[in-house]
């Protein structure tokens, strides 16, 4: 079974259409990557994937559920981390990850997450005291510690500084060799190019092209992703 499947997906704002008949298939387990530069739909086409947002035509499934019609059951499965997202810095991060952790009654998911997080005795400090480093490692792990079949993830990495950055990846890829699927989208090339199995590069709404990164590095003749997009627009 495919883990995800779009088909034709449209999403138009009057007579804007920001979404123009994008399609691609996500394989069970695999990282893959929209990316592109801000403003080519890659967020509409998450948030319409995360039930947020209705599409305006075409066809989306995960796991064989239809997004749509099936939005319930396909909140059950997912976990959506927004680029803007943010937490309560009045909380600690231990009483942000048990709140998160009531809504699916499960002590055990608030020690997986406690686990998953590193953030050692940091765990009991307010949260408007830590970095944004921590807040956005908090803010994945809320994502993952609940264990969904697919993890929709925007800009995961956003402004974070290079270590951060790194161990933000590190933990992705970690889950994925677990089984856990990914979508991420994001503008930094270099990074998808890096922890991604599949991508599709995304701009104006369409995809221009889709396939591992060293099989489009080769047919374009780049030296990486960044490359490859830049030759792919001409």
């Amino acid at each position: 079974m495919k883990a995800l499947e779009v088909k034709n997906l449209v999403k138009r704002y009057g007579e804007f259409e920001a979404v123009k008949g994008v399609s691609f298939s996500v394989e069970e387990g695999e990282i893959f990557g929209l990316i592109g530069p801000n403003g080519a739909g890659k967020t509409t086409i998450l948030r319409i994937l995360a039930t947020l947002i209705k599409k305006s035509d075409g066809e989306a499934k995960i796991f064989d559920l239809e997004v749509g019609v099936d939005d319930n059951e396909i909140r059950k499965i997912i976990s959506y981390l927004p680029e803007e997202a943010g937490a309560y810095k009045n909380m600690t991060g231990r009483q942000y990850l048990a709140f998160i952790a009531s809504f699916f009654d499960g002590k055990e998911i608030l020690q997986r997450g406690i686990k998953i997080s590193k953030l050692g005795k940091r765990i009991d400090d307010k949260i408007e005291n830590y970095s944004k480093g921590m807040v956005r490692r908090l803010l994945l792990t809320r994502a993952l510690m609940t264990m969904p079949k697919l993890a929709i993830l925007d800009e995961p990495t956003s402004g974070l500084d290079v270590i951060n950055a790194s161990e933000i990846r590190e933990m992705i890829k970690r889950f994925a060799r677990n089984g856990m699927t990914f979508l991420i989208s994001s503008h930094n090339m270099l990074e998808v190019e890096y922890i991604c199995d599949r991508i599709a590069l995304i701009d104006k709404g369409k995809i221009i092209e889709m396939d591992k990164p060293e099989k489009l590095k080769e047919k374009y003749n780049a030296k990486n992703i960044e490359d490859v997009f830049i030759k792919a627009i001409k």
